[in-house]
């Protein structure tokens, strides 16, 4: 949709230029790959850490992005629920990170502080690396459900 409504696509040479957002990311260190067994905990911090982390990003595209605010507010308490949920998973909850509200502040007006004509790019950038971060989540959990004996 983003594509569509405001030309901001995957190949736009400034939504390269601009791409230094700090997002959370799930990678093949934080075993959840093959070696997924082993590292199920690390992972699993990761994920709810890097959940609890894209709640201040899907917090900015809900101010900004005013025209689908109803769907980012729904998206936002999902992702909340989730962090939530798997962080109970977690052997130490108190492990994963969940940034405090000065970090959230601060992040907020980093993003706000962005010209008008980033902002679409850098909600583009949140979206795409939130849904590839989700796609990791769900093959981990359901890796996770296939090797444990446990509901999620």
């Amino acid at each position: 949709q983003m594509c569509e409504k405001f030309t901001v696509c995957q190949n736009s040479m400034e939504m390269l230029l601009h791409n230094n957002l700090n997002l959370p990311k799930v990678t093949e260190e934080d075993g959840d790959f093959l070696t997924f067994l082993s590292f199920q905990d690390k992972c699993l911090r990761k994920i709810s850490s890097g959940l609890y982390t894209f709640q201040t990003y899907l917090k900015y595209i809900q101010e900004t992005f005013i025209s689908e605010n109803q769907n980012v507010e729904s998206l936002s308490y999902s992702t909340e629920h989730l962090a939530r949920t798997i962080r109970q998973m977690v052997i130490n909850p108190e492990e994963v990170i969940i940034p405090d509200a000065a970090t959230q502040e601060s992040l907020r007006t980093k993003l706000k502080s962005t010209k008008a004509w980033t902002e679409k790019i850098t909600i583009h950038l949140i979206l795409r690396d939130f849904t590839s971060f989700m796609e990791k989540t769900v093959r981990a959990v359901r890796y996770l459900k296939n090797t444990r004996s446990f509901s999620v």
